[in-house]
């Protein structure tokens, strides 16, 4: 079985490409970068109505209530999401095609045969960056829109891009 930095074996020649979930998971440290996002969203706003409790007596009888209220989605946001995320996000390359599963509410397989694959592009936020984290997002002539793989350590994400970008290189087709 390979390892989680080793692409998978290619499919079988002359099979079709088939959606199947993907081998490996992004890293461990996504978590922490997704956790993070969500404070970043979420501790601002739940600050922002603590402030105005404070600060508009006459306003307290509903924006307690609403603070009460909006906390606790926020905490489902932010403890349960990125660990959600982590057991859902699955990524993997082959000769063939690029599967994606991603999503926390809402789910998604993907599967973007080489043939078909446009551009491929790797991103570092500044967040990203903190944790050593990159995405690699690979455009399609698919109007479903681009594939893009979070979470990926940095390393990986070059590799990736080089392995798909040789590999679109070599594969006949117009990606159209």
């Amino acid at each position: 079985m390979p390892s989680a930095d080793q692409p998978h074996p290619p499919d079988q020649p002359g099979r079709p490409v088939r959606l199947r979930p993907p081998e490996h998971r992004v890293q461990r440290r996504a978590v922490a970068w997704w956790t993070t996002r969500a404070l970043l969203l979420a501790v601002p706003l739940l600050t922002a109505l603590v402030v105005l409790c404070l600060l508009l007596a006459d306003a307290r009888w509903w924006l307690v209530p609403l603070t009460a209220v909006a906390t606790a989605p926020a905490a489902v946001y932010v403890l349960v999401m990125p660990q959600w995320r982590y057991r859902v996000h699955r990524w993997e390359t082959t000769e063939d095609a690029v599967y994606t599963s991603a999503g926390w509410l809402r789910q998604e397989w993907r599967v973007a045969p080489m043939s078909r694959i446009q551009t491929v592009d790797s991103v570092r936020g500044p967040l990203q960056r903190v944790f050593d984290l990159a995405s690699v997002t690979v455009t399609t002539a698919s109007a479903a829109g681009p594939l893009t793989i979070d979470g990926l350590d940095r390393a990986t994400a070059a590799e990736v891009v080089q392995h798909l970008t040789a590999t679109t290189q070599a594969t006949p087709g117009d990606a159209t």
